[in-house]
């Protein structure tokens, strides 16, 4: 049997039946409330990510339903499709503003219902999607603490940049709206190859020897070999492939002199470039175990040193432009352990 539970909530005790008995049929695990407060309360116990419920209902209604969960839902995103009798626009405005996801006309077409349900559970993957891909990349970051949020930050970063640099006519067609989605959610996995890497060299308090670097430097291909079995799984998987390209290349630098390909200009994807200007920004403004933080403005001088060579001078022209936007992040998402200053001051210059 198909364990996605789905709440019903509605006060006409032949809906409800009718409503349970057809999903129920399709291998669904059904629950049902008579009203709002009944499903709120049910659902503290046996959380249900699918909600259908009535529109009028006695003691809280469908809308209200809706509000009090989009407010106080502190777990993971619940559909709620909404049961109306009324074909209205002005009704289905006030539902999604409500919070509605979804409406099903009563009484109620089953091939549609089952149809609806199915998109719900597209969505709610989506969700398990990022939460699979953002625990992967923190298993692997894991094994150093000292790097904290780092992955909240980066991915922050990249997308940062990737807004701003979507206005620029060399990458208007690349940057859309999947694409700066689909950079916040899989930049967070750019270092997933130091799974291969030893603790006596990924946690060394001093530099590297050369052998050691050369070690370290191998973690992309890693990474990129751990995410290429998986897109030969799912050949058509998008945010595979962007992984694929952000953990392989965000390495190379924009004059060639990277790696591990040695990659050059827009040779290197456009994903893998933002996501280097991002990790840099961050490892420069942190503490690690070999180095203390730098301030936003001394990393802003090495960034700039580095336009054309390390980085993409569209990138470099990008970030100038928010830079005070980088440094409020990093004070909004720093380490507990580290110390406010220098970023707080940096931002109140900024501001």
């Amino acid at each position: 049997m198909n364990r996605f539970r789905i709440m019903i909530v509605d006060d006409d005790p032949i809906t409800r039946q009718m409503l349970a008995l057809t999903l129920q049929s399709a291998g669904y695990e059904t629950h049902c409330a008579t009203d709002g407060v009944d499903a709120l309360e049910q659902m503290k116990d046996t959380p249900c990510p699918l909600v259908i419920c009535d529109w009028n209902m006695p003691r809280m209604n469908g809308l209200e339903l809706c509000e009090h969960v989009r407010q106080h839902s502190a777990g993971g995103y619940v559909y709620i499709v909404m049961l109306t009798s009324n074909h209205s626009a002005k009704e289905r405005v006030m539902g999604l503003r409500a919070g509605a996801d979804d409406f099903v006309v009563k009484p109620f077409d089953r091939a549609e219902l089952l149809a609806r349900v199915q998109v719900a559970r597209r969505v709610l993957q989506l969700e398990t999607r990022e939460a699979l891909i953002f625990s992967l990349a923190k298993l692997a970051e894991s094994r150093d603490p000292e790097t904290g949020k780092h992955l909240e930050r980066v991915r922050r970063y990249s997308r940062l940049l990737a807004e701003q640099l979507a206005s620029h006519p060399d990458f208007a067609d690349e940057i859309t709206s999947d694409f700066l989605q689909l950079i916040y959610l899989t930049s967070p996995l750019h270092d997933i190859g130091k799974v291969g890497v030893p603790d006596s060299i990924l946690l060394k308090p001093g530099r590297l020897t050369e052998a050691e670097f050369e070690i370290i430097k191998r973690h992309p291909d890693i990474g990129a070999e751990t995410l290429q079995g998986a897109i030969e799984l799912n050949p058509d998987a998008g945010f595979l492939r962007m992984a694929y390209d952000i953990t392989r290349f965000h390495h190379e630098k924009f004059d060639g002199s990277g790696y591990p390909c040695g990659l050059a200009g827009d040779e290197i994807p456009l994903s893998a470039r933002l996501v280097s200007l991002a990790d840099v920004y961050d490892a420069l403004t942190t503490r690690r175990v070999y180095k203390a933080a730098m301030t936003h403005e001394e990393a802003t001088d090495i960034i700039l040193e580095s336009r054309g060579g390390h980085f993409d001078p569209r990138i470099v022209d990008a970030f100038v432009q928010i830079e005070s936007e980088f440094a409020a992040i990093a004070v909004a998402h720093q380490d507990p352990a580290d110390s406010q200053p220098p970023l707080v001051a940096q931002l109140m210059e900024l501001t």
